[in-house]
């Protein structure tokens, strides 16, 4: 592979590389997915934490601009959207 090569996650050519797992996480990764899983399962969960960390990115820049959420209406807005009370705690 180029290593000058470009590829956004999830593109390019495959490449082997050497990981170290606790045995228990690779066994519940082969619990779920086999043997011939592992690698596949591992590239969606890289995928998913570049994701991840992009968004928090995100929320840090936004927090950065705007000053932080307020909590209450964080929690007006998940309860909204999850259809439940707001959380305890958090004043309405």
């Amino acid at each position: 592979m180029d290593d000058n090569a470009e590829f956004v996650p999830g593109d390019g050519p495959s490449s082997g590389i050497s990981v170290s797992l606790t045995a228990g996480t690779l066994q519940a990764i082969r619990e779920r997915v086999g043997k011939r899983g592992v690698s596949a399962y591992l590239e969606r969960a890289a995928q998913r934490q570049i994701e991840r960390d992009h968004l928090d990115e995100l929320i840090a820049e936004f927090d950065r601009v705007n000053g932080p959420a307020d909590p209450a209406a964080v929690a007006d807005k998940r309860a909204r959207l999850t259809g439940s009370a707001p959380e305890a705690g958090v004043a309405a």
